[in-house]
């Protein structure tokens, strides 16, 4: 039996819910994490960050959360930085997060991105 994936986002978030629909729809096995129940590690952070090609593909800076952030807090610039936000506001995380077995990490949803990621 494969391993299911691992779909981490919150639970009211509408994408988050239109990815766990398409993936049931697909017959995908997979397990949901609501990051706010259960942060996720900041060493998973590091790792997901790294996947994606840096922070700032990580980081949702169109949130309502980044805008309210002080200036001095929209300028971190360090790995530990973000790290920090993160576990002050776990809705920073641009969700949902897709993580496939073999370790590859994708970071929103739309049916294409899906049918491509995972056809």
């Amino acid at each position: 039996m494969t391993q299911p994936l691992k779909l981490f986002g919150l639970k009211r978030c509408s994408t988050c819910v239109k990815a766990q629909a398409w993936l049931g729809q697909n017959g995908l096995p997979f397990e949901f994490i609501d990051y706010r129940d259960q942060p996720v590690a900041p060493e998973v952070l590091t790792q997901w960050a790294q996947a994606l090609g840096g922070w700032d593909k990580l980081v949702n800076r169109a949130s309502t959360t980044w805008r309210t952030l002080s200036e001095a807090e929209k300028a971190v610039s360090t790995p530990q930085g973000y790290l920090d936000l993160i576990a002050a506001a776990p809705t920073l995380v641009k969700r949902p997060v897709l993580v496939k077995p073999d370790g590859t990490v994708a970071v929103g949803f739309s049916d294409k991105k899906y049918s491509e990621l995972l056809g």
